[in-house]
């Protein structure tokens, strides 16, 4: 029994100091480890504040590259201020500017002759055809010979008038045969007169046998023929533009004719033809159609082949003009808040700004109030961007 318990006594101390061995182990192998680990954070540490103060002094250290590379790139244009035209369009139909429609003055008869020809320049007065006057002529012819025998028998009275005068002094003659005479000369020339008048009228009657120009001008039509039997009620046998002159009559909506006036310039540009045209707008319409609210401004053109009364074409018509900033249309965004633009501020940031927009041209849209012109607006990608995002703008060259 003794033996027993000092053998188990013994054990059980044999198993006391195993264990304490194996708990002391383990203290050194966490004691190890924990040295370890502090040694780890400490040189991180150190490394991280070496990185810092790397970085701190070159502001073009990877992490400050990384983090601007990251950023969007948005195109930017600083847009000054302009001078803007407000341009007005408009199409309609070209015509003479003054037409002359020429007829049948006279008596009218056969048409023997015409003259002219649709595209002829002809001067005032000039006869662009001829009525037959076989009547007319023998007519005229008998009232010149007595216009030459209303002179003869009046040159006769006067000599008569005169023989008389001188035979009064001798008392061959009385007073009252020189009052005779002196009465039969005054009926005589007043005889003249009268035959002169008449062959005047008819020598007038007969020139009106001819179809004239009333003014120079280029013939547009001809509507008459040799042999064609005309008078006063044969309406229109030419027409002429005076002075070649044409024009453009278009159409203009009520809000624009207010906006244009006689004297500003315009370009014309006829249908299928690359050609344009100045002229001016020397009429607008003092009424506006009830029906569809438009009105029409007359834009007056010189001569030109390529100008043909009855065409059509369009109208550019330059209404004034005004100073302001020009943005492309791309820049300008609209939401149920308005027009607006964003800007890029001194921080490269984007800032909304609102805005109102004037006339829309070709060029772009002018921006008639909320920008200066020397902002950095946003030209593209607008709508992309938020208030307050930091960007990399990138300027727009001009």
């Amino acid at each position: 029994m003794n033996y027993e318990a000092k053998m188990f006594g013994r054990q059980d101390r044999l198993e006391f100091s195993g264990d304490e061995g194996t708990r002391k182990s383990r203290r050194w192998i966490w004691i190890t480890l924990g040295v370890i680990v502090a040694a780890g954070v400490l040189a991180f540490f150190l490394m991280g504040r070496s990185g810092g103060a790397e970085k701190a002094a070159s502001p073009t250290g990877a992490a400050g590259k990384d983090g601007r590379s990251q950023l969007p790139t948005v195109t930017v244009i600083s847009p000054g201020r302009s001078t803007v035209a407000t341009i007005i369009t408009g199409t309609g139909t070209l015509a003479a500017r003054r037409e002359m429609p020429v007829g049948v003055a006279g008596e009218g008869g056969m048409v023997t002759r015409v003259l002219v020809e649709p595209g002829s320049w002809v001067s005032a007065g000039q006869v662009l055809a001829t009525v037959d006057r076989s009547v007319q002529s023998q007519t005229a012819e008998s009232l010149a010979a007595s216009v030459r025998v209303a002179e003869a028998d009046a040159r006769l009275a006067q000599s008569e008038l005169e023989r008389a005068q001188k035979l009064v002094s001798g008392g061959f003659i009385s007073k009252a045969d020189i009052d005779r005479k002196t009465a039969t000369r005054d009926q005589a020339n007043a005889r003249v007169r009268v035959a002169r008048a008449q062959f005047a009228e008819t020598a007038a009657r007969n020139r009106r046998l001819d179809i004239r120009a009333p003014a120079a001008g280029l013939v547009l039509t001809r509507g008459v023929e040799p042999g064609q039997i005309v008078s006063s009620g044969s309406g229109v046998l030419f027409r002429l533009a005076m002075g070649g002159q044409m024009e453009l009559r278009t159409q203009l909506a009520e809000s624009d004719l207010q906006k244009i006036h006689a004297g500003v310039q315009a370009e014309v540009t006829p249908t299928g033809s690359a050609k344009v045209f100045k002229g001016e707008v020397w009429q607008v319409s003092p009424v506006i159609d009830p029906q569809n609210r438009q009105g029409i401004a007359r834009v007056a053109l010189s001569y030109d082949p390529a100008l043909r009364p009855g065409g059509f074409a369009s109208a550019r018509i330059t209404a004034g003009a005004v100073t302001a900033v020009m943005l492309p249309q791309s820049a300008v965004q609209s939401d149920n808040g308005g027009n607006y633009v964003y800007v890029i501020d001194a921080k490269d940031q984007a800032v909304r700004v609102p805005v109102k927009t004037g006339e829309v041209t070709e060029t772009g849209v002018a921006i008639t109030s909320g920008l200066t012109g020397n902002e950095r607006v946003v030209a593209t990608a607008g709508a992309f961007l938020t208030p307050g995002q930091k960007v990399k703008p990138q300027l727009q060259a001009k």
